[in-house]
């Protein structure tokens, strides 16, 4: 007799069928597990990675029980400190240095991040002041605005409408919209507009020369906005551009509504302000000596001119507008451009309605 063991007829035996491919269930795992597997197919991640190694044979119940999942989602690069290079053997190149500035790219789609978001994330001040040379151009302006409102009006709009120009532009680019040449456009027409109205009216009727310009451009810029077929949201950002750069153009004719003595101080002041802001000194520090200067300008230029003990007053209301515009002009990493027109513009614009006021 055979040692065999009888081998009889199952009735539950199943028929034989055609040798199909293992499924999910014939290898032990159940759906959510294959649907795991699935990403180790041919994707943009395995395309530029090693290859992933064959699933193993048919795992236990025990090895079953607990499957790490494969994926997990991307993200966010975060700014972290390198770690150090490992030290080259001897005789060996030295490992070029990687490129500054820029993090390893992320399945985000994200591979880069700007210097202002580095500098949040590091816990840096993500602001840039115009530096001395931007201030050494105010300073300039200021004297020649200083300067010509000696002589007369019609000399004083010279350096004026390079003010209300630069303005224009560096408030555009300050905002991130280049180009806008026609935004500029209109906000340096604007203030042109006051400029003349000023000098036909006269120096008496300077609030309504200026205030009606103002007024009508505002009307003028809102009508355009809406003719303009962009979508809701970037009309809305380029109304808010142009009005915002129109008005300091058209208040920038302040310097020919004041009195010319009051010009004077108010843009002396300025100019020694400015100066003083960029000098290698803490903020805090730098503010205090700003103010202290531009105070100590108006007193020695109002003793020179006819506004007496007023020029500490001008001088100390024109401070203070002057260091605001410095201020606006250094946000958020802005370019060289912004320094050249903005970071030199701003500080004078703005003092323009106190010298116009306290004149």
């Amino acid at each position: 007799m055979s040692n065999q063991p009888y081998e009889g007829y199952d009735p539950y035996q199943q028929p034989q069928q055609p040798q199909q491919q293992p499924g999910p269930q014939q290898w032990g795992y159940d759906e959510q597990q294959y649907a795991t597997q699935q990403w180790q197919g041919q994707t943009w991640e395995t395309q530029t990675h090693a290859p992933v190694p064959p699933a193993p044979p048919v795992p236990s119940a025990a090895e079953t029980a607990y499957l790490q999942p494969q994926y997990q989602q991307p993200q966010a690069y975060a700014a972290q400190p390198a770690p150090a290079p490992a030290a080259a053997p001897a005789g060996a190149p030295a490992p070029a240095e990687p490129g500054q500035g820029y993090g390893p790219a992320t399945l985000a789609g994200n591979a880069r991040i700007t210097d202002a978001q580095r500098a949040r994330l590091e816990g840096r001040s993500p602001i840039i002041e115009p530096g001395m040379q931007p201030a050494l151009l105010t300073a300039l302006l200021g004297v020649l605005l200083a300067a010509t409102a000696q002589v007369s009006s019609y000399a004083l709009v010279v350096p004026l409408v390079a003010l209300q120009a630069v303005t224009a532009a560096g408030w555009f680019r300050l905002n991130g919209m280049w180009p806008a040449r026609q935004g500029i456009a209109l906000a340096f027409l604007g203030g042109v507009t006051a400029d003349v109205a000023v000098l036909v009216a006269g120096r008496d009727q300077a609030p309504a020369a200026i205030l009606g310009p103002l007024g009508v451009w505002v009307l003028l810029t809102l009508v355009l906005q809406l003719r303009s077929h962009a979508d809701p949201d970037t009309r809305m950002y380029g109304l808010m551009a142009t009005v915002a750069s129109s008005a300091l153009a058209i208040i920038a004719t302040g310097y020919l509504g004041a009195e010319t003595d009051a010009v004077t101080v108010g843009a002396a002041a300025v100019a020694v302000a400015v100066l003083a802001r960029a000098l290698p000194l803490p903020t805090p520090a730098s503010v205090v000596v700003a103010l202290l200067a531009a105070t100590g300008a108006g007193i020695a230029v109002g003793g020179m001119t006819g506004v007496g003990t007023r020029g500490a007053l001008i001088g100390v209301a024109a401070g203070v507008c002057a260091l605001i515009g410095h201020r606006v002009a250094s946000y958020d990493y802005p370019s060289r451009f912004v320094h050249f027109t903005a970071g030199v513009a701003l500080p004078l614009a703005a003092a323009a309605p106190a010298i116009w006021i306290l004149h």
